[in-house]
């Protein structure tokens, strides 16, 4: 079988294919992403009979497990769930990403458990990205590369997105489509993480940020300024949708122009 070579992630951002769109608030931004992951739900099960579905941590946790469960006739028997980053910690710990969705969202959806792609945390940090890149390349048997529908991305206050730190060789990463990194500079400091080949094939990427102390930062992903571009803004899909959801306080620095659909926005 032909090897596919992974693209390196690309130097020019991509405008047209990027919507920001702004809600007064978290509340109200949590009902709109809910019913966007239903939707690209409906139609990846419509073009291909199965939705795969990339999760990150942090505050979308509390925001899906409240919003999906909530949806009338939610049907996810033939969804598939993967990380987009995973701390290498027990998933009893507060700190696993799993064992956090496991509690407080799967437990409350019809997905089955053959549909979540989990680490082995009792291996090493490199055999721990090894063995997952196995399991999503076993996911996604008719892809070189495995495409999700749809990856949920969060950004933290330093620019950084998935595992994928500012300076970080990661970001250079162009082999592997989930890599290893011990050396994480927000703990825990070993992880395994999605690389931005991988990412930036994805059917269709969300990333949701919401607070005042994001604003700077998102100011500098979305508008640019000096230096190298940080790790949200190399987040370019080659052929998919870009969506960044953030509500007011995070918008407050912007001057692009934006879009305010209102709280009963369909994405």
């Amino acid at each position: 079988m032909r090897v596919a070579k992974l693209r390196s992630p690309t130097k020019k951002r991509r405008m047209s294919g990027r919507r920001v769109v702004v809600f007064p608030s978290a509340a109200e931004l949590g009902p709109a992403l809910a019913h966007l992951v239903a939707s690209r739900a409906d139609k990846a099960l419509l073009d291909h009979g199965r939705f795969s579905l990339g999760l990150s941590g942090g505050s979308l946790v509390s925001m899906l497990s409240k919003e999906l469960p909530a949806l009338p006739d939610l049907d996810c028997s033939h969804w598939l769930a993967g990380f987009c980053d995973e701390r290498l910690v027990p998933f009893n710990d507060g700190e696993s990403t799993y064992g956090l969705y496991k509690n407080q969202l799967f437990s409350k959806i019809n997905i089955p458990d053959s549909g979540v792609l989990v680490i082995d945390p009792s291996l090493s940090v490199q055999e721990c990205a090894e063995d997952y890149a196995r399991k999503l390349k076993e996911a996604f048997p008719k892809e070189d590369i495995p495409v999700f529908d749809l990856l949920l991305l969060g950004m933290g206050p330093d620019g950084h997105t998935c595992s994928l730190f500012p300076d970080h060789p990661l970001l250079e990463e162009t082999q592997k489509i989930v890599a290893p990194i011990d050396d994480s500079p927000k703990p825990p400091p070993q992880r395994v993480t999605m690389t931005f080949p991988m990412v930036n094939l994805a059917r269709c990427v969300v990333f949701v940020s919401t607070g005042g102390s994001k604003a700077p930062v998102l100011k500098q992903v979305l508008e640019g300024g000096e230096g190298p571009a940080l790790p949200a803004a190399r987040v370019v899909p080659s052929h998919g949708e870009l969506f960044w959801l953030i509500d007011e306080p995070a918008a407050a620095s912007l001057t692009l122009q934006v879009e305010r659909p209102g709280s009963a926005a369909k994405l």
